[in-house]
C-alpha cells in the first residue's frame, strides 16, 4: 500500500521503516530535510496517488491541529488522514468533523510500543468508520506485532485515542507501584540484593511484565539508580485520563496518585509542606526548619507528634 508520512522522529521514522520492510511504498515528510523524501506537505500529496491517505505523526496539540487543518485544504474527496499522535480524543471529533465536511476520512490511532516497535511491533488502538479502517488494514497488519493480539478498531472517531489516553493512565499507575515497591525494598536493611529480587519477578510472578523488564534493565545498568534524578514529565495523557473519569464520575484512585506524584517530583520544595510544616509549629510547638535550614525550636518540647 501507497501512505504517506508526516513527522519522521524517533516514532514516525521507525514506523516508516517497517512498513518498508513490509512492502509498503512510504513518501515521508519532516520539517528536518535530511530525512525527508519531499520538500513540503502539498509535495506529499502530489507523489501520492488518489485515493490517498496520509499518516500524521507529529506532538499533539497545536502542531498536529494545524497539519490537519492544512491536509484538508490539500487533498481530495475520498483521501483519508490518519492521526497517529497522542492527541486528545476531543480533537479528534472536530477534526473528523472538519475533514468530513470535504469529503475526507479521519482515523485516530493510538500508538503504543516507544522505540522497540521497529522489531517488535506496535500496539494500535484506532477510531473511525469501518470502511476508513478497512481500507487502512494492510498497513495496520504490517505495524502490529506478530499474531492475533496488537490491534483493536474500538469504535468511532475518537475512540482510539480515548483507549490509549486511559493505557497511558493505566500506565503511570504501573510504574508508580513498581516505584514505590522498589524505594521500601531499597530502604528495607534486611534485603541485600535488590535488582536480584526484581529479576526473580520475571517467571512465574503475577506482576511479570514489559514494564518489569524494562525495569531491570534500568537497574542493571545501575543498581540503585544513583545516576538518575527523580524527576518525572508527564505528556498529557494521565491528565486527561483523570478529566475524563471526573466528567463520567468513575473514580480513578491509583491514577490519580500516580499523576500528582510526577507533580511532587518536580517540586524542591514543597509549598504545601511549607503550610503543614508552619501549622505544626503554631499548634503542638514543633521544630520548624527554615528556608535556610536552621530549625526554629518550637514552644512546646512535650506537645504530641501529629
Amino acid at each position: 500500500m501507497e501512505l504517506g508520512i508526516i513527522g519522521l522522529g524517533k516514532m514516525g521514522a521507525n514506523m516508516a521503516e517497517r512498513l518498508r520492510r513490509g512492502g509498503h511504498t512510504i513518501v515521508g515528510y519532516d520539517r528536518n530535510p535530511e530525512v525527508s523524501d519531499v520538500a513540503s506537505v502539498e509535495g506529499l500529496a502530489e507523489r501520492l496517488s488518489p485515493p490517498r491517505a496520509v499518516w500524521v505523526m507529529v506532538p499533539a496539540g497545536a502542531p498536529t491541529r494545524d497539519t490537519i487543518h492544512r491536509l484538508g485544504e490539500i487533498l481530495e474527496p475520498g483521501d483519508i488522514v490518519v492521526d497517529g499522535g497522542n492527541s486528545h480524543y476531543v480533537d479528534d471529533q472536530k477534526h473528523g468533523e472538519e475533514l468530513a465536511a470535504k469529503g475526507i476520512g479521519f482515523v485516530d490511532c493510538g500508538v503504543s510500543g516507544g522505540v522497540w516497535g521497529l522489531e517488535n511491533g506496535y500496539a494500535l488502538m484506532v477510531g473511525g468508520d469501518d470502511e476508513h479502517v478497512k481500507r487502512l488494514m494492510p498497513v495496520f497488519e504490517t505495524l502490529k506485532p506478530e499474531g492475533e493480539y496488537g490491534f483493536v478498531h474500538s469504535g468511532k472517531v475518537g475512540a482510539g485515542h480515548f483507549v490509549k489516553m486511559v493505557h497511558n493512565g493505566i500506565e503511570y499507575a504501573m510504574m508508580q507501584a513498581f516505584a514505590e515497591g522498589w524505594e521500601l525494598i531499597e530502604a528495607s536493611d534486611v534485603v541485600t540484593n535488590v535488582p536480584e529480587t526484581f529479576r526473580s519477578w520475571e517467571q512465574g510472578s503475577v506482576i511479570r511484565s514489559w514494564l518489569l523488564d524494562l525495569m531491570n534493565r534500568a537497574l542493571a545498568d545501575d543498581p540503585h539508580l544513583d545516576g538518575v534524578r527523580g524527576y518525572a514529565n508527564d505528556s498529557g495523557e494521565g491528565r486527561w485520563t483523570v478529566q475524563a473519569a471526573i466528567d463520567h464520575a468513575v473514580p480513578l484512585p491509583a491514577i490519580t496518585a500516580s499523576l500528582y506524584a510526577r507533580f511532587a517530583s518536580r517540586q524542591e520544595d514543597s509549598p504545601a509542606m511549607k503550610v503543614v510544616a508552619a501549622l505544626r509549629g503554631q499548634f503542638g510547638g514543633h521544630t520548624v526548619e527554615s528556608s535556610k535550614g536552621a530549625d526554629s525550636p518550637g514552644a512546646d518540647a512535650e506537645a504530641p507528634e501529629v
